[in-house]
């Protein structure tokens, strides 16, 4: 992220924040995959494990030995091959929608450079398995859009809850989150990526 020492130091002002970023260090997610890859890897990690998404993964790759992943190479494997290495009926009808959609240039993602958040999450949720969580994690791990806040990620809620006091059985709860949050901006994505390593450290 270009501004991430700028993050630091703005963020510093919130004391929960101020810790972890001294417990943690200096935390910069490089996207490990391109905007494709990335998008299918979203489809297939929905509701699984860590571990289960990074196997059922494995084995998605090993149907293009081929080399680079391309919408055209998806769409040319029968859903029902998709369903043999572990993926849902479901999943496997998304990641040919996906990759049809790509094709068809429903969606473009060459042109989520000059969107809005917010256009591209109406953009990337037009395909079937792609809801607004999907869209936000895309948004702060891939394209580091440096100011996002996901409200309904359950992590988020644990890490409010845990440093924050807050209770998460009272309705207000999503309420005090945005006010706790608000000073924070434009450096929201940076304040959750530290609210996330709190809770995978335990």
């Amino acid at each position: 992220m270009r501004h991430l020492k700028k993050a630091i130091i703005h963020l510093r002002s919130d004391p929960v924040l101020a810790s972890l970023i001294d417990k943690y260090g200096l935390l910069n997610y490089r996207p490990s995959r391109d905007h494709f890859q990335s998008l299918v890897y979203s489809i297939i990690e929905q509701q699984l494990s860590s571990k289960a998404a990074h196997t059922i993964y494995s084995r998605f790759e090993k149907l293009f030995p081929q080399g680079k992943l391309t919408p055209q190479l998806v769409l040319n494997v029968p859903q029902e091959k998709l369903r043999g290495i572990g993926t849902s009926w479901a999943k496997a009808r998304s990641l040919h929608d996906l990759s049809q959609k790509i094709q068809d240039k429903t969606v473009r993602l060459d042109d989520l450079s000059i969107m809005s958040d917010e256009e591209i999450v109406t953009h990337l949720t037009w395909v079937k398995g792609i809801g607004r969580w999907s869209a936000e994690m895309f948004l702060m791990f891939n394209l580091h859009s440096p100011d996002v806040f996901p409200l309904d990620d359950v992590g988020i809620q644990n890490a409010f809850v845990k440093h924050y006091r807050l209770n998460r059985s009272h309705k207000t709860l999503k309420h005090r989150m945005e006010k706790i949050a608000h000073p924070w901006r434009p450096f929201r994505t940076v304040a959750c990526w530290y609210l996330w390593k709190s809770l995978d450290s335990d």
